[in-house]
């Protein structure tokens, strides 16, 4: 999708993946690698902010509900702001009532993925 970050320390483009459940996580990160990606992991939307003052990702993905800080806000905090605001961001969340997911895309998700994924989902959003 986009040249690696300059602070990778690594020729593999990272993404940041944001959710409080674990095993999610681990999930997302043993696919994401398998594919040829760093991965970095925040466990709340608060971890996440803080992230993006360091790490440079090609990507994020957030979850919706998640601890202090939700995935919408952060969502929103990352379209504010000017070095992040073009920054491809996928929510992915067990909500999958109606209207969720235009809420994700209002707010400028690129994608909108609902747990449990299929990670050919992923492959192909990555190969665009």
């Amino acid at each position: 999708m986009s040249e690696p970050p300059l602070n990778s320390g690594t020729d593999r483009p990272i993404v940041l993946v944001c959710d409080d459940e674990r095993h999610i996580v681990r999930l997302i990160q043993v696919n994401l690698e398998r594919m040829g990606y760093s991965v970095v992991t925040a466990a709340d939307g608060r971890e996440a902010l803080e992230l993006l003052k360091t790490v440079k990702p090609m990507l994020v993905m957030l979850d919706v509900m998640m601890p202090y800080v939700d995935g919408y806000e952060v969502l929103r905090s990352i379209r504010k702001n000017p070095e992040t605001s073009k920054l491809p961001v996928i929510m992915l969340t067990v909500q999958a009532q109606e209207g969720d997911e235009q809420i994700g895309l209002d707010l400028g998700a690129n994608m909108y993925m609902t747990k449990p994924f299929n990670p050919q989902d992923l492959r192909r959003f990555l190969d665009q």
